[in-house]
């Protein structure tokens, strides 16, 4: 969950360490109403002082695995290129994606009209087009039909007797950052159970509403990457989904005062198929290169932010490889002004994958603090996408 506890209070020791989230076989764990359970889970910590230690290892999934090409050393041995992964021919372009909402509409069954309204009307239409044979399995119409029997029918739905948040109108607000434009994913575990805190954006709350203590660490952290950052008195994140960071829940609906309450009800498997459109297609509207060339129309790979066990699992999925990243960034949050170099990678990775400690004032001080994520997600994006493919963090 993005931030579970509203009453806890904030620890700012200031401790930082790397932490390597274990993949697990099994189903996750039950969510719980803390987050002193989310730093309790099984995590190892381990620090690291050299510059090649600077990056987490990063995972990957490339696009076709016989499409690497391989170099031989001297030795006749070969290893990967440090190419960055291309297209298959196989998958189309986003954008050539033939879809019509018209269509898909009049192809439902009186019933799905009914349980699948919410989606075609709020889903926008760069992520229903992906997703539209996904929320008719069976699967997703069982989690329909329980939210209906909730009574959570449709957009309009706003009764305050309908203790699910958030308001049925937000909950695929996240969608509203065009898939082709997503340069990062934070994931969250489910929406904030207090009212009026959630409005379809992981970790991020309506303005006017008190900054929960998870959202103060997040602040605390870009500060120390970015000290010319000056925190806002508010808590609304949307100016990050405008800017390509997709900010998704795992669990995209809960119960007043109820943590974890619509967990295995199947936003579990429905999140994880978005993260799976992310892999294919995420970022595939930006620009080919540093040198801002068109865009190739397939995904070439974005940033996750997995902060926390929960969060580790959701791109656990994604294979994982261990390489130096050739990077330079910024301690300003303007244009890359005083850089500092690091080694070019040994592996080139579709994706780059920065797990850590939670944000939770229970684990912050465990590995959250001094992650360097911000920093490293745009030394990462403007080597791939060039100046533009940066996410504005200050601007808040």
């Amino acid at each position: 969950m993005s931030d579970p506890s509203p009453m806890e209070s904030v620890k700012n020791t200031g401790a930082s360490s790397h932490l390597t989230a274990k993949r697990k076989a099994s189903e996750p764990p039950e969510p719980v109403d803390t987050e002193k359970a989310e730093a309790s889970r099984g995590t190892k910590l381990r620090s690291k002082t050299t510059i090649d230690a600077f990056f987490t290892p990063s995972g990957v999934r490339t696009i076709s695995q016989s499409s690497q090409k391989k170099q031989k050393t001297g030795s006749g041995a070969s290893r990967p290129t440090t190419a960055i992964p291309t297209a298959t021919s196989q998958r189309p372009k986003l954008n050539s994606i033939p879809f019509s909402k018209n269509a898909l509409q009049t192809s439902l069954t009186d019933e799905e009209k009914n349980l699948l309204k919410l989606e075609c009307d709020t889903l926008a239409l760069s992520w229903l087009k992906l997703l539209k044979d996904e929320i008719r399995k069976p699967y997703f119409l069982d989690l329909k039909r329980f939210l209906w029997d909730a009574g959570l029918k449709s957009s309009l739905d706003t009764s305050p007797s309908l203790q699910i948040y958030p308001p049925a109108k937000d909950i695929y607000t996240w969608s509203k950052t065009p898939l082709g434009k997503v340069k990062a994913v934070i994931i969250g575990q489910d929406p904030y159970h207090g009212a009026g805190q959630a409005h379809g954006l992981c970790f991020s709350v309506p303005h006017g509403v008190k900054i929960p203590p998870s959202l103060l660490n997040i602040y605390q952290e870009l500060k120390t990457e970015y000290p010319d950052f000056i925190p806002p008195k508010h808590g609304n994140l949307i100016s990050w989904a405008n800017n390509g960071v997709l900010l998704l829940n795992t669990c995209l609906t809960v119960k007043a005062k109820a943590a974890g309450s619509h967990s295995r009800r199947g936003w579990e498997r429905f999140t994880e198929k978005v993260i799976d459109v992310v892999d294919q297609y995420g970022g595939a509207n930006l620009p080919n290169g540093p040198n801002g060339s068109e865009s190739t129309g397939i995904g070439r790979g974005i940033v996750f932010l997995a902060w926390g066990a929960w969060a580790a699992e959701r791109v656990s999925k994604l294979d994982k490889v261990r390489y130096l990243p050739f990077v330079s960034f910024s301690r300003t949050c303007m244009m890359t002004t005083n850089t500092i170099p690091f080694a070019h990678p040994t592996i080139q990775s579709k994706h780059l994958i920065l797990t850590s400690a939670h944000p939770s004032p229970y684990s912050a001080d465990r590995g959250f603090f001094g992650n360097g994520h911000f920093v490293k997600a745009n030394a990462w994006l403007e080597e791939r996408y060039g100046p533009g493919g940066r996410v504005e963090w200050c601007a808040l």
